[in-house]
């Protein structure tokens, strides 16, 4: 969405439940859930199917990982790059063209024969999620400026839930086919039909009040020199260095533990499904406060208490644990972008600090499944992994306490 921002300093931090939502909003929420279920599959499509996969291309374990890493690298270097493309084309083409390049990779992965052109469909459909992910949080900021919690919730559930698909949906297609190029390929269809919405969605003419003067562009902001930028991409990076290791190592975790293939796939599929209630829920619950804080404490808080589970007690109630862990994780992701989205009024000035953030912070959490698979290789244990999770965690509890709403203002 390329037109001018409604939002004002006022508007942005009006009471939420003032303003009813239209069936245009609701059309718009729809489209934005379409876009994210395609964010994740990509991600945990290959987890189930890790082993038949190496058998097929001869993939070392290191070269596998990559698989889950090398996406989450793009998904962070693109988003540096969200400043770029929006000067060069705007937000509406860079999000179509990151749907299709989601579906051109996925597609492409039909007819993958080698590992080396499996890396290249990863790298590939990571750039799309970063140009999504760096672009899509600035169009909702101004389309929902007084329901940003609301919107960043229903996106955030939505990624979280289509990483539940792809772990339940492709073991399913690959042996329904009798392939598994089926089952990372199918991932392409729901691409499509994202691009296709999404294109329709603003060919639609504006509705609403009348056109007025578009405000000055700020002057761009040297977020490498802001402390505040760096430690919430830090921040955002740890926590969700979580989410990548949980999906690259959960089901192995579990297979060694003498758990199927299958249930291990659907073990991570149910930790998707508690991501993406808590990814809505725990934004909504926040959003009548303006101080984040506490909201971000008690999803840390849920993020420890289930990894713990993991290390001291991981075959007395997996889904226990995992399902905590889970919603830890997604209601602190997207609390995490309401809050930075929170530094600024100007939809503009919060977009480039959330693309800057994410840059930041998928690098960080794309580092998170090697560290904690070399761990796995020198200890002998998957329990030194979720330690060094659980670190993490403490850590970033404390780092919390930083995201002041009086230090909204100040930061730049």
């Amino acid at each position: 969405m390329n037109s001018h921002s409604s939002a004002s300093p006022t508007a942005t931090h009006a009471n939420p439940a003032s303003h009813a939502l239209t069936w245009r909003d609701a059309l718009w929420l729809g489209v934005v859930v379409v876009i994210g279920v395609n964010l994740r599959p990509l991600l945990t499509s290959i987890s189930p199917l890790m082993t038949t996969i190496r058998d097929a291309t001869g993939l070392s374990f290191y070269g596998a990982s990559l698989l889950t890493s090398l996406p989450v690298v793009a998904m962070g270097i693109g988003a540096f790059g969200a400043g770029a493309l929006t000067r060069l084309i705007g937000e509406t083409r860079g999000v179509a063209l990151g749907l299709l390049a989601i579906a051109l990779a996925c597609g492409a992965r039909w007819a993958t024969a080698s590992g080396a052109a499996l890396l290249l469909t990863a790298a590939l459909a990571g750039v799309g999620v970063a140009a999504i992910q760096a672009l899509l949080p600035a169009v909702m900021k101004q389309r929902f400026h007084a329901r940003v919690p609301l919107a960043m919730g229903v996106f955030s559930a939505s990624i979280m839930g289509g990483g539940g698909l792809g772990a339940r949906l492709s073991p399913w297609v690959s042996n329904a086919m009798g392939s598994w190029h089926a089952g990372l390929a199918v991932w392409a269809i729901p691409a499509l039909i994202a691009l296709i919405c999404w294109l329709g969605l603003n060919l639609q003419p504006s509705t609403g009040t009348a056109a007025q003067p578009v405000p000055a562009s700020p002057a761009p902001l040297p977020l490498w020199r802001k402390r505040r930028a760096w430690t919430l991409g830090l921040y955002f990076g740890i926590v969700n260095g979580g989410y990548t290791t949980l999906v690259a190592w959960l089901p192995a975790f579990y297979q060694q533990r003498g758990v199927s293939v299958a249930d291990s796939g659907s073990l991570l599929a149910s930790m998707t499904v508690f991501q993406a209630a808590a990814a809505l829920l725990l934004p909504l619950a926040a959003a009548s406060f303006r101080d984040r804080r506490p909201w971000l404490v008690l999803g840390l808080s849920a993020q420890f208490i289930g990894l713990l589970g993991l290390i001291l007690w991981p075959d007395a109630a997996p889904l226990v644990w995992v399902g905590i862990a889970g919603a830890g994780l997604g209601g602190t992701f997207s609390l995490t972008l309401v809050t930075a989205m929170d530094h600024s009024a100007d939809h503009r000035v919060a977009g480039r600090l959330v693309a800057f953030t994410q840059g930041v912070g998928f690098v960080v959490a794309a580092i998170a499944p090697m560290f904690a698979g070399a761990l796995r290789s020198m200890s002998g244990s998957f329990s030194t992994t979720w330690a060094m999770l659980l670190t993490g965690v403490t850590m970033m509890i404390l780092v919390s306490f930083l995201f002041s709403p009086r230090s909204y203002e100040s930061w730049r």
